[in-house]
């Protein structure tokens, strides 16, 4: 077994190789962008190395200087966790001519797998169904745009080289599709270095379903059970869980059976994942296979209680697989959900900012949290935005579900958008529950997964109410005792009266919702709607009792809004004061603005164009993901304020829209 090996990662991923690590006793060598310098797999590993610049093709995707690093530490082997160089047969190849192990597969099967489009030749010889579609070596727009109009719409463009749901447009009518392959395209190149596209039929609700695989160097390969990816928006994963629900286990075989094959047609070494994708019929059709350690294998780990990562350093050292397939357990059932850093209601724009909170759930034997982040740590606008995975286990699937609900509500995030309530929704979705999930779930139930609070919630509002008194009255009394008077009732200012009641009105606002508390100060202490309140303000909650109803809440300030986590729910409040309100005017206007730094990479509309309301404008490239700029209502396009290739930053005019009525 090693004694040292550098990981060429970040985030969540470099984390969980550095926890195996730790427990096998082997040492590990960290590398990071300036960007990363102080991030959590730093700080985990036992030593750490720039590489250069918060850009990934300047830091975390430079072979030469990732290999100086393990020569110069002594590193045996690299693990590339997955993304940047995981599936990058040069640099398995660079590995290998440099004489240290990487801890993957050989850089021929990668090669065999990289291009989409050479798989699905390869699949076809050996006799493994394929979806209809066009896989050639041919990229002219024109010829490709025939190939669609003759396999028929909708068809699914893909980027050949692609991973991760980027580069990837569903196209619903040939009028669509020069706009979609070109945006394609872009997206591929910027994230792969590599425009190539295949062409298939998109399937109408599709499940995804991929088998876990794993070889040794001794000839053995085999399957670690399937799991279920189904739930998917833009194409990429949000849930998994294991196993697939409705799986039979004659399925599970045939299925298992060709992954194995697919793995031993190209003389695969490691852990990879064949990916498929079934019909209502039980028909399953070869989608691609990933040569490395996936996103979601945590809940293949769950239901098996293996260390897949333990394996995959083992297996590179040359030893045997630890477990023949009639030995590999399928216990209960896990679900894992990707927590982002990102606004749901805005279209899932990702979000930048300093975790001022953050509070994961407790970790136990039915509850896992995979993080590269911790409490002030930053979610910067270079990388994928994903804060965490949050993976459950349990001994039914709806009992996992419930476990995963109780797990998203106490999870707390403070300081940057996050997906924590559309993730609630999502697994609470009669169709979720029901194990009907495919990959047009997320779309067909985008109203309800999205929609608007109707009502704020009152235990919200009250714990809002009592932490706002509380907290003035800490202040008060800080103030008093700074006084020439410590014990005046004027300097401490708590609402004591000799008789009488005094009354005061709280509100709150949650969006275009508000509600009110009534507050009252009398001489049989605090009331609140009527009823008498006590309260325990400990360090990290408040709990207090209104009348005979207890309860306990976590409120937390930021941004000028109050973050409040009660038992099953989260609200975001902000107190409307109305002194500071009275008599200000309400800004209607509303500029294209960036949503977050980013870069131009197209402009879709002329100067001077009269246009109606969603008509795309413009795209701007960030986080690796394209995002487009729409018309927010019928006008005229003026200018635009950058060209293609500048950067911008977030928050600055786009463009000079004038709207119409």
């Amino acid at each position: 077994m090693f004694t040292k090996i550098l990981i060429a990662n970040r985030g969540e991923i470099a984390c969980r190789v550095i926890a195996t690590c730790r427990r096998l006793g082997i040492r590990t060598v960290a590398v990071y962008s300036e960007a990363d310098a102080s991030a959590r797999h730093v700080r985990l590993a036992d030593e750490a190395h720039c590489v250069g610049p918060a850009a990934s093709r300047d830091s975390y995707l430079r072979v030469e200087r990732i290999l100086e690093v393990a020569k110069h530490s002594g590193a045996q082997a690299i693990h590339p966790g997955y993304g940047f160089l995981s599936e990058n047969a040069a640099f398995a190849q660079a590995c290998a001519d440099a004489g240290i192990v990487f801890i993957g597969p050989p850089a021929g099967a990668i090669r065999a797998m990289g291009s989409k489009s050479a798989a699905k030749a390869l699949m076809d010889s050996a006799g493994v169904p394929l979806v209809p579609g066009f896989h050639g070596d041919e990229q002219d727009a024109h010829y490709l745009h025939g190939q669609a109009d003759q396999i028929g719409y909708p068809v699914l463009i893909k980027a050949s080289a692609g991973g991760g749901g980027k580069g990837m447009r569903i196209v619903e009518r040939s009028e669509d599709f020069r706009a979609a392959l070109a945006s394609c395209q872009r997206e591929a190149r910027s994230s792969f270095g590599d425009e190539r596209v295949l062409i298939e039929k998109y399937l109408v609700r599709p499940r995804h379903i991929e088998i876990q695989v794993f070889a040794d160097m001794h000839g053995n390969v085999i399957h670690l059970h399937e799991r279920d990816c189904s739930a998917q928006r833009r194409h990429q994963k949000v849930v998994e869980e294991a196993p697939a629900p409705g799986m039979s286990a004659e399925r599970r075989a045939a299925m298992g059976k060709a992954a194995c094959d697919a793995a031993r047609a190209v003389g695969y070494v490691g852990a990879g994942t064949v990916e498929f994708i079934a019909d209502s019929s039980g028909a399953f059709y070869f989608m691609e296979m990933n040569t490395r350690l996936q996103v979601e294998h945590p809940v293949t780990e769950m239901i098996t209680g293996q260390d897949l990562v333990e394996w995959q350093l083992r297996i590179a050292a040359g030893e045997p697989l630890p477990l023949t397939q009639d030995q590999v357990p399928l216990n209960g059932h896990a679900i894992e959900v990707r927590v982002y850093a990102e606004e749901p209601e805005k279209g899932f724009l990702p979000s930048i900012g300093r975790l001022a909170h953050y509070a994961p759930p407790t970790p136990s034997a039915n509850v896992r949290i995979d993080s590269g982040v911790e409490q002030g740590d930053e979610i910067g606008p270079h990388y994928d935005p994903m804060i965490a995975k949050l993976i459950v286990w349990d001994a039914q699937r709806a009992r996992a579900i419930e476990r995963m609900l109780a797990a998203l509500a106490d999870f707390r995030i403070v300081g940057v958008g996050n997906n924590l309530a559309f993730l609630s929704r999502l697994v609470d979705h009669p169709e979720f529950r029901a194990g009907r999930v495919d990959t047009g779930l997320i779309e067909r139930a985008r109203d309800e997964l999205l929609a608007a609070e109707t009502k704020l919630a009152p235990v919200a509002v009250e714990a809002a109410a009592l932490w706002t008194l509380t907290r003035e009255a800490q202040r008060l009394r800080q103030r008093a005792q700074h006084s020439a008077d410590s014990h005046s009732p004027w300097g401490i200012a708590d609402g004591w009266r000799m008789n009488g009641v005094q009354t005061r009105r709280l509100e709150f606002a949650a969006g275009a919702l508000t509600q009110a508390v009534e507050v009252e100060y009398g001489t049989e202490g605090l009331k609140l709607g009527g009823q008498p309140v006590r309260i325990s303000d400990a360090a990290e909650a408040l709990c207090f009792a209104i009348g005979e109803h207890r309860t306990t809440a976590v409120v937390v300030e930021g941004s000028e809004q109050l973050h409040v986590f009660t038992p099953g729910r989260r609200s975001v409040l902000r107190r409307i004061d109305p002194l500071l309100h009275a008599g200000e005017a309400q800004d209607s206007h509303g500029g294209l603005v960036a949503p977050m730094p980013g870069k131009i990479v197209a402009i879709l509309a002329a100067v001077g164009a009269d246009v109606e309301k969603g008509t795309p404008l413009l795209v701007m490239e960030a986080m690796k993901m394209e995002h487009t700029l729409c018309a927010p209502s019928k006008g005229r396009v003026r200018a635009f304020l950058y060209a293609v290739g500048d950067q911008v930053k977030d928050g600055v005019e786009l463009i000079d829209f004038e709207g119409t009525t």
